[in-house]
């Protein structure tokens, strides 16, 4: 699957005004939103393991383990 841009498209006309109101102060920088979201991606895996039971944790890795040895064979 192809990946898909997040910029929106603009024909030149479109682009020289965007690049223009930068320049002018008219319109704020775009600010990327990826690293909000990367943040909260990656708290949220040691978030679930401190709730886990040792019991729990070693079912899921186990689990887990059965899927990768099933593919592979």
């Amino acid at each position: 699957m192809p990946t898909r841009s997040s910029k929106p498209h603009r024909d030149a006309n479109q682009a020289a005004k965007h690049i223009l109101d930068q320049l002018t102060g008219d319109v704020p920088p775009e600010t990327p939103k990826v690293a909000a979201t990367r943040s909260a991606g990656t708290r949220g895996g040691s978030a679930r393991a401190v709730k886990l039971t040792p019991e729990q944790r070693s079912e899921i890795a186990r689990l887990g383990a059965q899927a990768r040895w099933k593919k592979s064979v």
